[in-house]
Order: structure tokens, then C-alpha cells, then sequence
């Protein structure tokens, strides 16, 4: 599993509308609007560094009211949960 934290400015008066937009699109799991320098922090998970690629430079940046972004690509994720097992669908 590949993690990426994509952190977003948005337009004024747009930032919901960007949201609910971004976590429509497949490998978006989670997007947290959050006060600070950034607009939006949306959390990506994929299967490979390609999706996420595609994800933020095709799907993402092609989305009305995104003024800019900033891609943090995980090399590793500690957490409680077993993520893992959470995104899996029994393939080997």
C-alpha cells in the first residue's frame, strides 16, 4: 500500500465543494478541512506510486478552485490500526 498526504489551497468559498469532490475519487479515503496554511489535507491510499501519481497530478489538479498543492508521499506509516488488513481484499 502506497500513503500520500496531499495538503490544499483552495479558493475562497469553494472549500466544501473541493472536499466532497475529492473524496468521491477512488484512492482518496479521507479529506479534513483544517485551519493553519492549507485549506484541505486529503489522505490517499493506492497500490502503487503510479495511482497516486495519476491521482494528483490527473484527477486532482484538474479540479476546479484548486489554486495549489503540496504531495507528502509516505515511507512508512505507524498507527494503530492495521491498514493493511483494513484496505485488503484477500488478494496475495
Amino acid at each position: 500500500m502506497v500513503n500520500a498526504i496531499v495538503l490544499i489551497n483552495v479558493d475562497r468559498g469553494h472549500v466544501n465543494h473541493v472536499a466532497e469532490h475529492l473524496v468521491s475519487l477512488d484512492g482518496v479515503t479521507e479529506v479534513f478541512s483544517v485551519a493553519g496554511r492549507h485549506d484541505l489535507v486529503a489522505v490517499l491510499r493506492t497500490s502503487t506510486n503510479e495511482r497516486i501519481a495519476d491521482l494528483v497530478t490527473r484527477e486532482i489538479m484538474e479540479i476546479d478552485h484548486i489554486a495549489e498543492t503540496e504531495t507528502l508521499l509516505a515511507f512508512k506509516v505507524f498507527s494503530n490500526f492495521d491498514l493493511e488488513r483494513m484496505f485488503s481484499i484477500g488478494l496475495s
